[in-house]
C-alpha cells in the first residue's frame, strides 16, 4: 500500500512532495562489536518504535565485512568508518552516506609500547592496524603529516583481536585501533602515543557514518529520517547523563563501564541541523563541495595511494553518493 505526504520544510519554506511504501517488516541495521550511542536504541527498544517495524540487529567485526553485507543485500543500514565507506562507493556499491554518527577524536588511537614516545619512534617498530579501515587511513596519514620514513616501518595488516594477540606475544611494538581493543593494549602495558583527533589540525575528517541500501532509503524515506531522528535522541541521552548511557551501552555490548565511557566520550557529535550544512553532508546542492565531499575525495586519492582502489574507478563528483534530504528532514521533525 502507498502513502502520501506533504511535508513543509520550515528552514527553507518549500513544500516536498513524495510517496513511500508503508513501514517495512524488518529493518536490518548493522553494526560493530563496539560501544556507541545507536546501542541504547538496541537496549530500549526505541529504533523498533520509532520505525514501527522489527530491527534485526546484524554484528560485523570490521568495515569490509559492512561491505560485503551491502554486497550480498544482507543488511540495509550500517554504521561504520568513513575509509571503508568510501571504499565501497568507488567500487559501485548500490549504497550512500546519510549521516555522521561520530567524528573520530580519540577513540581511535595509536597505542605503544615503552621506547615508542612519539610517532617518530615508530620508524624501526612494527606497527600493526586493522586494514581498510579509518585506524589505517589515520595511521598513514599521521606517517606522511609527519614525514616519516615509511620504509622504516613495518606495517602489518591485523584484525582487533588479532593485534591484541600478537601485542601479547611480542610480535608488535604498537597497534592502531579503536575501542575496546585499544583499552586491551593500555592494560597489557600500553600507552597512547598519537590520537585521530590531533590529524584534524592538519585538515583531515575521519568520521564514523550512516550507511543506507539506495534502494531501501527510496522505498522508506520516512524509515531512514526517523533512524536518524533516533540517533539524535540517544545523542541528547548520552550528553545529558553520560554515565547511565555508558552503563547502558556496557551491559549491552559486554564491556566494562570505564571502556564503555571512554568509547562513547572520544567521538565527537555534529547535530541532524548541523549535518545538514555545507559543513558536512550539505544541503542538497554542489554536494562534492562539501564537509563529506572533500573527506571523500581525500580518503578515495588516499586509498588509491595504497592500492586499495584504482584511480581510474573514483568518480568525477560525489553527487550520488551521499544524500541529505533525510537528515534535514529529521532536523526538521525534532524541532
Amino acid at each position: 500500500m502507498k502513502k502520501s505526504i506533504c511535508l513543509l520544510l520550515a528552514a527553507g519554506g518549500l513544500w516536498a512532495n513524495f510517496s513511500y511504501a508503508a513501514n517495512p517488516a524488518e529493518v536490518r541495521v548493522a553494526f560493530s562489536g563496539g560501544s556507541q550511542v545507536l546501542m541504547l536504541a538496541k537496549a530500549d527498544g526505541s529504533l523498533d518504535k520509532a520505525l514501527n517495524s522489527k530491527v534485526k540487529w546484524v554484528q560485523f567485526a570490521s568495515g569490509a565485512d559492512a561491505l560485503n553485507y551491502f554486497a550480498s543485500n544482507a543488511i540495509d543500514i550500517a554504521n561504520f568508518g568513513s575509509s571503508p565507506a568510501t571504499a565501497g562507493i568507488v567500487r559501485k556499491l548500490p549504497v550512500e552516506i546519510i549521516g555522521v554518527s561520530g567524528v573520530i577524536a580519540s577513540y581511535e588511537r595509536l597505542i605503544g609500547k615503552d621506547g615508542i614516545a612519539s610517532i617518530k619512534d615508530i620508524e624501526g617498530k612494527r606497527v600493526a592496524y586493522p586494514p581498510n579501515s579509518t585506524a589505517q587511513y589515520a595511521l598513514e596519514a599521521a606517517i606522511s603529516v609527519n614525514k616519516l620514513d615509511r620504509s622504516k616501518i613495518t606495517l602489518l595488516p591485523l584484525r582487533p583481536a588479532e593485534m591484541v594477540a600478537a601485542w601479547k606475544r611480542g610480535d608488535i611494538d604498537a597497534g592502531y585501533v579503536w575501542a575496546p581493543f585499544a583499552q586491551e593494549l593500555e592494560s597489557s602495558g600500553g600507552h597512547q602515543v598519537f590520537a585521530t583527533k590531533d590529524l584534524q589540525k592538519e585538515g583531515y575528517l575521519i568520521y564514523n557514518n550512516y550507511v543506507v541500501r539506495k534502494a531501501f532509503a527510496e522505498q522508506y524515506p520516512q524509515a531512514v529520517s526517523a533512524f536518524l531522528r533516533v540517533h539524535q535522541q540517544k545523542v541528547d541521552e548520552f550528553k545529558q547523563d553520560p554515565e547511565r548511557a555508558a552503563a547502558i551501552v556496557a551491559k549491552e555490548v559486554g564491556a566494562p563501564v570505564t571502556t564503555a565511557a571512554n568509547t562513547l566520550g572520544g567521538l565527537e557529535y555534529p547535530t541532524l541541523a548541523q549535518q545538514g550544512t555545507a559543513e558536512w553532508l550539505g544541503n542538497g546542492t554542489h554536494t562534492s563541495d562539501s564537509g563529506i565531499g572533500k573527506a571523500l575525495s581525500k580518503t578515495s586519492s588516499f586509498l588509491a595511494g595504497i592500492g586499495e582502489i584504482r584511480q581510474r574507478d573514483i568518480p568525477a563528483n560525489w553527487d550520488t553518493a551521499i544524500e541529505s534530504r533525510y537528515i534535514r528532514d529529521a532536523a526538521v521533525a525534532a524541532q
